[in-house]
């Protein structure tokens, strides 16, 4: 059953959102312990919120649109009451003392928060692996990363444990575990949902987005949480309507023009690019035409996005200092995140912002100028959305092979556009993801196409 007959279900009182919950309970018990997606549930609260909605159902009220759905959370998005701990030590007694926008859109809308999610410790890395409570597991791919740093929340999803979660993404950290765990995952332009309540990694780059099991699903999310929010500057108030784009996607596909970069494919593993090469044969079978691209300035992604996201990062780390809450985290931090304050740091120095700092932002404006021409004459981009297949758990990665899953994600946080990956195969039973990129503002297209995608694959 996809989500949205799962939610038309639950709305009709034909499944309890009360036996949805207890059915991802009883998952989570049974598959949590070894995966380790989930860091903290709240049962008691979750079941009371599901018995509420009940009521309201069974007396005729209107409900919201993620009505009885269970929900999982990326631990540095605020949720009141919850630990919200962005799994490092230096917040692991930090209790959230309000709702992020997102989180009180989603109980506007009766969504039933589950619990927090596993992830890269302040979202550094690419793996799940940097976590103070320990790696995450692939569902998909069993004794494999799940990519990072929202690999718990695209476990959960995989797993079955909940119906959908919430991720960040700063330069692929939605994308990258998608892709993984074999799930869709959906990274809007910037501004099109409110940052406000997010413990931010990289402020300029980063954007709060939903995985799911189906492109429904993600639409669901998208439809909750999107939109402009006061508190939050840089959100727009342009926001389509998703759901009623991935209900309308059968021919989606005819007349699209297809941009396909060939030094995407050109830094992925063979085995990858052939599956994408199969995904992109199946969309000119509904009516694409490919048209073939070339990207100069590959090689500065990843070197600008990293230069950039040290000095955000530095600049955001600078309040946990041990004195309001949790401790000093120079003191408590692990191996990544010490790393990216002092290079950070070290940037951030008069004399040295300019020779690192200032190029990295004229290389960005280079990069989003090159991505925006490309766009401007097709509909969206096709590549994978990972250039090569997830490590195995513990595996020794020197740093910039560790970096190197990220060279085709960052690009779009650089440019600020829309991107999601959805499943596009497997190689020896590891999942690979697709990755669609638009023009600023294109969500609903690319959310289209991801749909009229699935209805084939």
């Amino acid at each position: 059953m996809n989500l949205l007959d799962k939610s038309r279900s639950i709305k009709n009182h034909d499944i309890t959102a009360s036996d949805n919950l207890e059915s991802y309970l009883k998952t989570i018990k049974k598959k949590n312990p070894k995966i380790n997606a989930f860091l903290e549930i709240k049962e008691d609260e979750a079941a009371q919120k599901a018995e509420k909605v009940d009521a309201r159902i069974k007396k005729g009220e209107k409900v919201g649109k993620l009505a009885g759905l269970t929900i999982g959370i990326k631990s540095n998005i605020n949720i009141e009451d919850f630990i919200i701990s962005a799994a490092s030590k230096t917040l692991e007694n930090y209790v959230g003392s309000y709702n992020a926008t997102v989180i009180k859109r989603i109980e506007a809308e009766d969504g039933i928060i589950l619990g927090t999610t596993n992830m890269d410790e302040f979202a550094a890395g690419s793996s799940t692996e940097t976590s103070y409570f320990g790696p995450a597991d692939n569902p998909a791919a069993p004794g494999r990363i799940p990519g990072g740093s929202s690999g718990g929340s695209a476990a959960v999803i995989a797993a079955e444990m909940c119906d959908l979660s919430l991720g960040s993404d700063t330069g692929g950290s939605i994308r990258n575990p998608a892709s993984h765990c074999g799930v869709m995952g959906f990274k809007s332009t910037y501004g099109v949902v409110s940052r406000q309540g997010l413990l931010d990694l990289a402020m300029s780059l980063e954007q709060i987005g939903p995985f799911a099991r189906d492109a429904g699903g993600i639409a669901l999310m998208l439809d909750s949480i999107a939109g402009y929010d006061p508190m939050e500057c840089t959100t727009i108030k342009e926001i389509p309507n998703f759901h009623e784009i991935t209900q309308n996607s059968q021919d989606v596909m005819k007349g699209m023009k297809l941009g396909v970069v060939k030094e995407f494919f050109d830094v992925s593993d063979n085995r990858i690019v052939n599956i994408i090469e199969e995904s992109i044969d199946k969309m000119t079978d509904m009516g694409a035409e490919v048209v073939e691209l070339n990207f100069k300035h590959l090689d500065l992604c990843i070197p600008t996005y990293y230069l950039i996201n040290y000095v955000e990062f530095f600049s955001a780390t600078r309040k946990y200092d041990g004195r309001k809450y949790g401790y000093r985290i120079e003191e408590v931090c692990g191996e990544e995140v010490l790393r990216r304050i002092h290079i950070g740091s070290y940037i951030s120095q008069k004399e040295y912002s300019g020779k690192y700092y200032k190029k990295a932002l004229q290389a960005r404006s280079l990069i989003r100028r090159e991505i925006t021409g490309l766009l401007d004459g097709v509909d969206a981009l096709i590549s994978p959305t990972v250039p090569k297949l997830p490590h195995k758990l513990g595996e020794s990665l020197n740093t910039m092979d560790m970096y190197a899953y990220d060279v085709l994600t960052v690009i779009a946080n650089l440019a600020g556009i829309p991107a999601g990956s959805m499943k596009a195969g497997e190689v020896n039973g590891i999942p690979v993801g697709l990755q669609i990129q638009g023009k600023p503002l294109d969500d609903a297209k690319i959310m289209g196409m991801m749909a009229g995608l699935e209805e084939i694959q």
